[in-house]
């Protein structure tokens, strides 16, 4: 019969199968607790320790466990013919196979775990009969309570015992060894991803960018002036508020205030051309601009000193470095006397016919102007680019802009729709009698022209002064440059911008001034591959740089070759220099989209707004800006434009790293 519980003063009770097995764990509590194994074996023992007064019990005791242990031993031996091949095997080679298989078998593994648990099963009842045989014949008996000896832990004699690792040894090597595979296989794939790219791209080659020279796009002169934009027609927006209406292209013919005309050049009108090398010509802008640097700097030191003596050694220096240092007479020349005329020919002449080549030059011109009305507000154009841009050169050569009080004339880029989140970029303004050139940046937050690099412009900066406090309305009296963008920003006046300054022909480089010495051209680079808007004036035409001048001439030209590419390099520094893209205060995505705007406004948020200030003998009689554009003045027959032509270039795309 079994033995449970109640059984333990029953010492004569054979062992039997049923025993081997509770403690095996193949029948009653399958989970093999401790407890109930530990309550086996003490059974076990007390049976031994009975039968040491029954030497013929003993022996079948023996022979009993004997059989009982022949039976474990062939499960056993059943099981290790499932996981090894002993046949020719040496111990060594066993060893290192069962350390192969648990290394890369999980199941080979589960299979000499169970292996492991029987072989320890067998051993802890072989100990236990062998150690109740032995202290049977030691102590002759001993007492009940030695069966406590059995619950020790046998130390494991098994081969698989010393060679396979336990469970808890397994676990952090397996998951070290996952951790590690997954590490390098990231890596791989990364190197491998890397490597992919760089051969690709090398096959490919660099990336295209529109960094090559430039290449005209649109040359808007005489006659097709006109199909490049579209004409708005309506009232002013009411951000501006000008003193006008926009008409259409019909009405604008009808009130005649949208023409073309062509003139014959008059001598006065021509430009002085030198040969190359001549010494009467200073090819060199950028050592003449850094000139004008170096004499603005020394202007600055010497205001600390005596005045007069400053002034002195100014325009002695002005005069030093007018001249370039030195100057080289052509060989054969003994003096700056005997240097030959230069020769006088048209800026931009039409092209030559055999009737005109040499003896009257004509030029083309767009007229743009404006008309009263019974009602008070003027006739006027706004003339709408079909084209949108995100980079380029815009170019327009003028003879005469409006000027005079109440007038409001601009030559810009905007997208309205979404000001000022696409931004908007002033190229040419005029405001009443202002006579220096500017160009403004409006934008949303985060664009600040602060870190502009030294010595790259001839210009400086709007400044903002008196702005009243939001709060108590008291002016702020803080000098401040106006170098952010931002429309709003609260230390500048509203929608001021970022606004550069002419200094290098300041007080000639606009409005009636400008108009006074024949026009001028007016340039802005909108480069973001190479980070900067930069802009430019050039007033009289005898100033425009060689390449430009050349430039302009040929843009026209049907056959490409023929046509010199603007090379902004040779034209000397901007008067107006504003960093944007990668690596600066303002992204580039402050300005995009964008189309070229021409147009002719009358007082309004910028022009009214100052006609106190600048127009102070007409604000006498006339007490509004309205007022006094309604009664019709003489003067506002110098309101318009007169352009020779608009001309926009765009970078070649080519392939390059940078």
């Amino acid at each position: 019969g079994g033995l449970g519980e109640g059984d333990e003063g029953d010492k004569n009770t054979p062992v039997t199968m049923n025993d081997l097995d509770f403690l095996t764990g193949s029948r009653g509590g399958g989970n093999n607790s401790s407890d109930r194994v530990a309550a086996a074996v003490d059974d076990i023992g007390n049976k031994l320790l009975g039968a040491s007064n029954n030497p013929k019990l003993e022996q079948d005791i023996l022979r009993r466990s004997l059989k009982l242990s022949g039976n474990v031993k062939e499960q056993i031996k059943s099981l290790e013919d499932q996981l090894f091949d002993v046949e020719g095997q040496t111990q060594e080679e066993k060893d290192e196979e069962a350390r192969e298989q648990s290394a890369h078998d999980a199941n080979g593994r589960e299979k000499v775990m169970l292996s492991q648990r029987v072989h320890e099963s067998t051993r802890a009842l072989r100990a236990s009969v062998g150690d109740g045989l032995r202290k049977n014949h030691s102590y002759g008996g001993g007492a009940a309570g030695g069966g406590g000896e059995l619950l020790k832990k046998p130390q494991p004699t098994s081969q698989h015992a010393e060679i396979e690792p336990s469970l808890e040894d397994m676990r952090p090597t397996s998951l070290r060894f996952k951790l590690l595979s997954l590490v390098g296989l990231t890596l791989f794939i990364m190197l491998l991803l890397f490597a992919v790219l760089a051969l690709g791209t090398l096959a490919v080659g660099p990336p295209l960018q529109p960094s090559g020279e430039y290449r005209i796009l649109e040359a808007q002169v005489g006659n097709d002036f006109w199909k490049y934009y579209d004409f708005y027609a309506g009232k002013d927006s009411a951000g501006s508020n000008g003193y006008i209406n926009y008409v259409s292209r019909e009405d604008a013919d009808t009130l005649g205030i949208a023409e073309v005309v062509t003139e014959e050049v008059p001598k006065e009108r021509m430009i002085q051309v030198y040969e190359e090398g001549d010494p009467r010509v200073n090819e060199d802008l950028l050592a003449e601009d850094l000139a004008f640097l170096d004499q603005l700097n020394r202007k600055k030191a010497d205001e600390e000193q005596d005045k007069e003596d400053s002034e002195v050694e100014v325009k002695e220096s002005s005069e030093d470095k007018v001249t370039g240092g030195s100057r080289q007479l052509l060989p054969g020349m003994a003096s700056i006397d005997d240097l030959p005329p230069p020769k006088l020919e048209p800026f931009n002449p039409n092209p030559a016919t055999p009737d005109t080549a040499n003896t009257s030059p004509t030029e083309t011109f767009v007229i743009m102007s404006s008309s009263p009305t019974k009602s008070g507000p003027r006739n006027s154009l706004r003339l709408e680019g079909r084209r949108r841009f995100n980079r380029g050169l815009f170019i327009i050569d003028l003879r005469h802009m409006p000027a005079g009080c109440g007038t409001w004339p601009a030559f810009w880029l905007t997208d309205e729709a979404n000001w000022p989140v696409n931004g908007e970029i002033d190229i040419v303004e005029g405001v009443n009698y202002q006579d220096t050139a500017k160009t403004a940046l409006h934008s949303t937050k985060e664009c600040i022209m602060d870190d502009v690099p030294e010595g790259s412009k001839t210009g400086s900066w709007d400044t903002s002064v008196g702005i009243p406090n939001k709060k108590t309305g008291i002016p702020d009296m803080t000098f401040r440059y106006a170098q952010n963008c931002f429309v709003y920003d609260p230390h500048q006046w509203l929608n001021q911008g970022c606004v550069a300054t002419d200094l290098k022909s300041e007080g000639r480089s606009l409005g009636m001034p400008l108009n006074a010495n024949g026009g001028g051209v007016y340039a802005l680079e909108w480069d973001p591959v190479n980070h900067h808007v930069r802009t430019w004036v050039f007033s009289p035409h005898g100033r425009v740089p060689r390449n430009l001048r050349e430039a302009l001439r040929t843009a026209t030209e049907e056959e490409e070759g023929k046509r010199v590419a603007p090379d902004t390099n040779q034209w000397g520094l901007p008067y107006g220099h504003f960093p944007i893209g990668e690596g600066t205060n303002c992204p580039s995505g402050h300005f995009r989209n964008m189309r070229l705007v021409i147009n002719l406004a009358f007082c309004g948020s910028v022009s009214g707004n100052r006609y106190f200030m600048d127009c102070p003998e007409q604000f006498q009689k006339y007490k509004t800006c309205n007022e006094y554009v309604a009664s019709e003045p003489e003067e506002l027959k110098e309101a318009y434009w007169k352009i020779r032509g608009v001309y926009i270039y765009e970078r070649a795309w080519e392939r390059r790293w940078t």
